[in-house]
């Protein structure tokens, strides 16, 4: 038998190949990205401007100053109390027309108002006598127009014993030691302090004669102090804990400066 012999020819390279040298897979370059927006589409239909709302100064700027008159003040109470009285508890609210001085026309100073509603001031403040209570009480915006009052009633208030009734740089505790050791005659204050001394028994009513509303002056913003919602609040509120018992009673009469 022949002997089978696996010779196999060594495979020569091939002299293309040994001439050429291997060729490398090119290279794809990346292709570069950019982000396109899309078209905006243009908008026919014209913008809405919103409008600014007007500020109470903007409003008053363009109106002529107008005094304070008593409906105003009943128109307050109306709007304040309106939706959380009853009808019964609106009467006992309301202003009688007797209780009402004669409202400043703006042509007056505030000694010449003074002395038009209280002619007998000087023999008034002569007989009273009673601590913790005053006979006139002037309620203003702010601390500043307080002190602007006090300067400028120097012509009627004579040599009268005036409380400063203000939160500004005069702690509450010395305002009533003051109120008890001593006659006083006039108090020129803010509501929200008035009111807390009258809750803390620091100041009595009974005495009171007169109250006045400084109505008709505009701070820097040309807001009254009833256009100022806590002023407002503060002053309805002290009106209430016991101002408009004494009108309806005819102890107390109302003036509108």
């Amino acid at each position: 038998m022949e002997k089978s012999t696996n010779t196999s020819k060594p495979v020569q390279p091939d002299s293309d190949s040994e001439s050429k040298p291997a060729t490398s897979k090119k290279r794809k370059q990346p292709a570069e990205c950019f982000l396109t927006r899309p078209e905006e589409k243009e908008e026919n239909t014209v913008k809405v401007k919103r409008r600014r709302k007007k500020k109470i100064s903007d409003i008053l700027a363009k109106s002529s100053p107008k005094p304070g008159i008593p409906e105003d003040l009943q128109k307050l109470l109306n709007q304040h109390f309106g939706t959380k009285r009853s009808v019964i508890e609106l009467e006992e609210l309301k202003l009688p027309d007797s209780c009402f001085l004669p409202a400043n026309d703006l042509t007056h100073s505030f000694s010449s108002y003074l002395k038009e509603i209280c002619p007998k001031w000087a023999k008034l403040r002569k007989t009273h006598k009673e601590k913790k209570s005053v006979l006139m009480l002037i309620i203003c915006s702010s601390a500043l127009r307080c002190l602007e009052l006090i300067k400028s009633m120097t012509a009627f208030k004579g040599d009268c014993k005036v409380i400063k009734l203000f939160a500004k740089h005069i702690k509450i505790k010395e305002q009533i030691h003051m109120l008890e050791n001593g006659v006083i005659h006039l108090g020129v204050g803010t509501p929200g302090r008035i009111k807390a001394l009258v809750k803390q028994d620091g100041l009595s009513l009974n005495s009171l004669k007169y109250l006045i509303l400084d109505w008709n002056w505009r701070d820097q913003k040309l807001r009254r102090m009833i256009d100022i919602p806590e002023i407002r609040k503060e002053a309805i509120d002290l009106l209430e804990m016991g101002i408009i018992k004494l009108c309806r009673e005819d102890s107390v009469k109302l003036g509108l400066f």
